[in-house]
């Protein structure tokens, strides 16, 4: 059953009296009724697009929070073959907010990385609503380092409202891990790709998003902090964040006018989590682009564009 957002009320009216009709032409209460329920799922349609054209940040993040958007294992199930997930940190224990691996994209080795925030209440607690603890950040590094080692690519798949901040993990050194997994994305030899495909939220998105090319799906958010600890932290009031989502630039739009990200992948009409498979396979798009940028570049300068991408950040608005 489609879930409907707030602001998409109109639309969810009009499909309530679709189902409504074709359930009283299965019941025989009803003649034909084709032709109208054809202009009421026309004029569904054409609502649905309206809202769309003209979302609010608010209403994008909304959208980037959708339940039903695809996570990391959708991407990774469309898009990778012969993949092989590593677990753990080799330090303290596995963490499932992030998941690691490597396969083949259109028969090329890549390694994948990402945060995965599940799809049921069973998934989300199991990997922690994506919210990664220090040894999630530390397996990433393990895995970037083993994929510099043999001249691997990395695609990172960012999903996050921010790392896990609970006591434990900042006694395991939350903030030094996610130090160390930024320092280890900076300084790959092989090509690295984000993508920020719901949301990305400080510094638990940065830790694996210090990449030669950033991009984001065209609802997906990437802020410094959650718009409710923006506003929590600006107005003592977690109430306000929609006045903070709409104040910080967290929209695609925004950030690639600031320079911040590279590339847009457009969503379908009505946002990913409608048309799943059609936003994997732009994504797929999007990383047979950026392979095809970088292949045979030696990796003394892909280090040095990357270097360079962050170094010029903001050169244009300053």
């Amino acid at each position: 059953m489609q879930s409907y957002l707030d602001f998409e009320k109109p639309v969810a009216e009009l499909q309530g009296k679709v189902q409504e009709l074709k359930a009283l032409a299965e019941s025989g209460e009803a003649g034909d009724i084709d032709e109208e329920v054809t202009r009421l799922e026309e004029r569904a349609a054409e609502q649905l697009k309206d809202i769309y054209k003209r979302l609010t940040p608010w209403q994008k993040t909304q959208v980037a929070r959708h339940p039903s958007r695809p996570r990391l294992s959708d991407y990774v199930s469309g898009l990778i073959t012969e993949f092989t997930p590593l677990a753990g940190d080799r330090k303290f224990s596995e963490d499932a907010a992030i998941q690691a691996g490597f396969g083949r994209f259109k028969g090329q080795s890549v390694a994948v990385l990402g945060h995965e925030k599940g799809s049921t209440t069973e998934t989300r607690l199991k990997h922690n609503f994506g919210m990664a603890h220090p040894e999630g950040y530390r397996k990433a590094i393990r895995i970037m380092e083993m994929a510099d080692r043999f001249g691997i690519p990395v695609i990172s798949f960012v999903d996050t409202a921010g790392a896990w901040p609970g006591i434990g993990a900042e006694e395991r050194g939350q903030a030094e891990a996610i130090a160390r997994s930024t320092d280890a994305s900076l300084m790959l030899k092989v090509p690295n790709l984000a993508i920020v495909i719901g949301e990305g939220g400080s510094g638990g998105a940065i830790a694996i998003a210090t990449t030669n090319r950033v991009l984001m799906l065209q609802h997906s958010i990437y802020t410094v902090a959650s718009p409710e600890a923006a506003a929590s932290i600006l107005w003592r009031d977690a109430a306000k964040a929609q006045d903070a989502a709409n104040a910080m630039g967290v929209t695609a739009d925004h950030l690639m006018e600031f320079g911040i990200i590279d590339g847009i992948i457009e969503e379908p009409v009505g946002g990913a989590h409608r048309h799943p498979a059609k936003i994997i396979e732009a994504t797929g798009k999007s990383i047979s682009t950026f392979l095809s940028d970088f292949e045979g570049m030696p990796g003394e300068d892909v280090r040095e564009h990357r270097r360079e991408k962050f170094l010029n950040m903001g050169q244009a608005l300053a």
